[in-house]
């Protein structure tokens, strides 16, 4: 017997869940350079549950010369409320990009979860935990540049 290979691992959709800080930098990094439009955004606050459906780049996959896409389902539960800033939802014709997840912690496990836009936009939810899932829901596909996002530093 020997031990497992990353290059053995089929291509499956992922489904992650993220319960702490820690496994939120994961999430965050899966998700980094999503684009979303505005209209994909939902707020239930009956159910406390607020979702995007994401069009996320694939970092997992090694060749980057394979640049793929996956629509991909971001659910973030125990939300007590929503806020913005930089966010204008009024254009149903505007795209976001997703930067970055970020928690920080307030008292008995609530906290803010900030959602990172570029442009200095960001969707702020007061939660009372920690409790966010990334769903794959679609068949990867070429992304439309065909190359991965570059950042300037």
């Amino acid at each position: 017997m020997s031990d497992a290979r990353f290059e053995d691992g089929d291509e499956r959709p992922l489904r992650l869940s993220a319960l702490d800080a820690e496994d939120l930098k994961i999430l965050s990094a899966l998700v980094q350079d999503a684009v979303f439009p505005a209209t994909e955004m939902r707020w239930d606050a009956k159910r406390r549950r607020f979702a995007l459906l994401i069009n996320r780049f694939r970092w997992e996959v090694t060749q980057q010369e394979a640049a793929e896409r996956v629509q991909a389902l971001l659910v973030i539960d125990d939300v007590m409320a929503v806020a913005s800033q930089g966010v204008a939802r009024d254009d149903p014709d505007l795209v976001f990009s997703l930067l970055a997840l970020e928690f920080a912690p307030g008292e008995d496990g609530a906290g803010a979860l900030s959602l990172i836009l570029a442009g200095d936009g960001e969707i702020r939810l007061q939660v009372e935990c920690l409790s966010v899932s990334l769903r794959d829901a679609t068949r990867p596909y070429r992304a439309v540049s065909g190359k991965a996002p570059k950042h300037d530093l």
